[in-house]
Parts: structure tokens; C-alpha cells; sequence
């Protein structure tokens, strides 16, 4: 059974910015598009994400079924608490540390089940300036191959109760936004994959919302994985939706 970390070519103690390296070294690796196979890049992305969620077990150590079941990469631990260890993603997407893991468990003041999200996300300026298709089915396996910079395109994990937004800040990203209350579209992201709870009263049209634009300041994942591209705010139907930044940031100032 390989290890993540093998599959990475990885020593266990490897810190945040060797995973990092590793990851984007091996995923351009085993991009079909570079000689690789859809098999191989599928396996490089999920032995990134056991290491990054602190499921990964070291390369010499052996499972203890008794702890509980043994997935396919000999890990016994939901993917936000391995005793602690490496429980947030912050450091594998270029951002800065945050809080500790909390379980996938939890439930709102709603009653409802939250989980920690898998955040997949791609700047839309990089897919104008590449010439992408947002529509392309293969978009974001085309940026993971793309040696694309961290804040452009990359991973984190969301915790439950964070909104989007909240959850790009506190891992060191700067996401476009203005009033963070749903009045504008400053903020708007496309959901290519997964849902954002967008249950607060805002700005977007009926249209837009069928479109799969979401809020990132109101929107809070509800699915175990979500892919969105951020800084969309330029689009037609979301920039006449738009309020100047520094309107806000000048009221903040003042008060």
C-alpha cells in the first residue's frame, strides 16, 4: 500500500512549503496533457489532500484496524483530525495558518449538519488571460497543470460556520469584496461544483443565481467539496452590481 507521501515523494517530516512544491511538482507530472494518465493525476490530488486534511499516516507506519476502518491509503481518521496533525490546508494553498481542525460533525444553531469543505478555487483572471472556457468540464484539471501562482489557483479547507469569504481570509488570501452584507457583487464567485448556502437576502438576480453566481460574504459551503472561480465581479449582469471598496473601508475608517 503506498503512502501519501510516497506518492508525493515525500519524507513524512516535510514542512508546508515542501508539500506544496511536491504537490505541484507531481500533478504536473501526471497530467494527461503532459504525458500522464487521468488515473495517476486523480491518485497525485487525493494523496495531496489525505497530507494536507492530517490523515497520512508516515510511510513506515502500519494501520491499526482496530482504530477503525483503513481506507485505500491506510488512514483510520476523518479528514480534519489525525491527532491534530496538519488538520488545516492553510500552508499547502499558500496561505497563512488558521484555527485547529474542528470534527466534520458539527450541526448549526439551525440544527443542521456542517462539514469541512475541500475548496477548490481559480481566479477568473487567469482563465481570461489563458484563454479558458469557463463551461470546459476539464477547467480546473487544466489549471492544476498549469503552474499556476497560490493565489490564483490552489486548495484550502473551510471549516463549518465560515462563510467563503471568511474562510479565503483566514487562510492569507485576498478575495475581492465591499460591504460584506450581501449588497453588492464585489464579491461574487462562480460555483462550478458544490453549493453555497446563500440563504440571506442579497443583491443577485433570480438570473444570476440560476447561473451559479453565489456571494462569497453571505455564502457558506455545505458540501464536503467545492469548486468556485473568485473574482468574477467584472462579468455582465454582476458589474453594475458592484460598490466601490473604498466607500467601506473609509466608514470603517471613520468609525
Amino acid at each position: 500500500m503506498d503512502s501519501p507521501y510516497d506518492v508525493l515523494g515525500l519524507d513524512a517530516d516535510a514542512d508546508d512549503a515542501e508539500v506544496e512544491q511536491a504537490y505541484r511538482r507531481r500533478v504536473k507530472e501526471a497530467h494527461p496533457d503532459r504525458g500522464g494518465s487521468a488515473e495517476e493525476f486523480q491518485r497525485v490530488r487525493e494523496a495531496y489532500e489525505v497530507v494536507v486534511s492530517g490523515r497520512a499516516a508516515p510511510p513506515t507506519a502500519e494501520p491499526d484496524e482496530a482504530d477503525g476502518p483503513i481506507d485505500e491509503w491506510g488512514t483510520d481518521a476523518p479528514p480534519t483530525a489525525r491527532n491534530g496533525a496538519r488538520a488545516d490546508a492553510a500552508g499547502r494553498a499558500g496561505g497563512t495558518a488558521a484555527s485547529g481542525a474542528r470534527g466534520s460533525g458539527q450541526t448549526g444553531a439551525d440544527g443542521s449538519a456542517q462539514t469541512t469543505t475541500r475548496v477548490e478555487y481559480l481566479n477568473y483572471e487567469v482563465v481570461a488571460d489563458h484563454g479558458w472556457e469557463v463551461d470546459d468540464p476539464d477547467l480546473f484539471e487544466t489549471a492544476a497543470g498549469a503552474d499556476l501562482d497560490h493565489e490564483d489557483y490552489g486548495l484550502f479547507l473551510a471549516e463549518p460556520g465560515e462563510t467563503l469569504l471568511e474562510a479565503a481570509e483566514a487562510r492569507g488570501f485576498a478575495w475581492p469584496f465591499a460591504c460584506r452584507g450581501g449588497a453588492c457583487a464585489n464579491c461574487a464567485v462562480a460555483v462550478v461544483d458544490g453549493e453555497l448556502d446563500s440563504t440571506v437576502d442579497n443583491v443577485l438576480t433570480d438570473d444570476l443565481v440560476d447561473r451559479g453566481f453565489r456571494l462569497s460574504c453571505i455564502g457558506r459551503p455545505v458540501t464536503e467539496e467545492l469548486r468556485v472561480i473568485y473574482n468574477v465581479k467584472h462579468l455582465p449582469g454582476l458589474d453594475d452590481l458592484r460598490l466601490p471598496a473604498d466607500r467601506f473601508e473609509r466608514a470603517r475608517a471613520d468609525y
